[in-house]
């Protein structure tokens, strides 16, 4: 029998089966971002809706419930994200991409938050019989994409759950949840692959520099085929390249040149860079860039311990900020002439 899991999530599956029936009303599948989490989730969705799994747990793949599960219409099925990721999907021509309304594009930009009212609407379809008598399954992610409003919508749903409802939450980080949503979850945590287990699995896919890229993604083999068929390839080995020689001037021009990329992933790049900064001064090992262990040898030489720390940190808290800040030039050009002056 077929299934969509990953090499690297067979011990985790196995796992989450030996619960039997004793299986909690609410999961929080939690790990780093680009190791197939919502893959995971949702062949669990599908698995529990199907009316004959096979050997394992697994989803048979041939029942009607499977039928509808693949083309997106079971009636006891929600998947709740934020509206963006179901215009990039509808963008991307996936088959089970839920259509985008001209009426809300045209009116406004798709929001990156779970909002209010998508919780909402869920009450509704946990009110009603379920088909055939069977369960229905919540599937939301990212879970750290919900609002204050939302978050606090969803508690009520989770301290109160109606039968056989099953929700799956899914998080690349778990400490941005409120408390009380995590005690009320079957925390399930799903790990980095073994590295020799991703390199083969980037090299199947025929990614170039796959031991480059992995390295660079933390290990996280998704991430890493990403980055390898990206067009942000050379934005990020120009990045890497200001870092490697930071200046005052290079900065401004640098933010400059960037200021219409996405925030997020700047900073990401740069909180990866000082992390391998911070460990090689601590410890003396690389993990995101050991081809650039000269450069990074050098500024770790250079650079006072407490201000990098203290830098990090901002840096931490820049991220919080960085989907939406006022100026996205004045946000890098604040951020990238504080790093240089690390080495001043």
């Amino acid at each position: 029998m077929t299934h969509p899991l990953y090499s690297w999530q067979q011990d985790a599956w196995q796992q989450l089966q030996a619960l039997g029936q004793r299986l909690p009303h609410a999961f929080l599948l939690h790990g780093p971002q680009g190791i197939g989490k919502t893959v995971f989730a949702e062949h669990l969705a599908q698995s529990l809706l199907c009316e004959s799994p096979g050997e394992g747990g697994h989803a048979c793949q041939q029942c009607g419930s499977c039928g509808w599960f693949a083309q997106y219409s079971h009636p006891d099925y929600r998947r709740v994200r934020p509206e963006l990721l179901d215009e990039d999907e509808a963008q991307s021509g996936e088959a089970d991409a839920e259509p985008v309304s001209k009426t809300t594009k045209a009116s406004k930009a798709p929001s990156k938050e779970i909002v209010i009212n998508q919780i909402r609407a869920l009450s509704d379809f946990m009110n009603i019989s379920t088909h055939r008598s069977g369960r229905r399954v919540i599937v939301l992610y990212p879970a750290e994409a919900l609002n204050v409003p939302a978050a606090n919508a969803l508690l009520k749903s989770l301290e109160e759950p109606n039968p056989n409802t099953v929700f799956i939450l899914v998080s690349n980080s778990i400490d941005r949840l409120l408390p009380t949503i995590l005690s009320r979850c079957h925390k399930f945590p799903l790990g980095l692959p073994d590295p020799a287990i991703a390199l083969k699995w980037l090299q199947q896919q025929g990614a170039r520099d796959a031991d480059v890229w992995l390295a660079q993604q933390g290990g996280a083999p998704l991430a890493a085929f990403e980055m390898a068929q990206s067009d942000l390839r050379a934005d990020l080995d120009e990045f890497l390249g200001y870092l490697s020689k930071p200046g005052t001037e290079l900065s401004l021009r640098t933010a400059d040149k960037m200021q219409k990329m996405d925030m997020p992933v700047v900073v990401g790049w740069l909180q990866r860079w000082l992390y391998d900064i911070f460990s090689y001064k601590q410890s003396g090992r690389i993990r995101y860039h050991p081809r650039y262990e000269k450069e990074l040898r050098a500024l770790s030489l250079q650079v006072n311990e407490a201000v990098l720390q203290k830098f990090i940190k901002n840096c931490n808290e820049r991220q919080a900020i960085a989907s939406h800040p006022l100026s996205a030039k004045l946000f890098l050009e604040d951020m990238l002439l504080e790093y240089s002056a690390l080495f001043d």
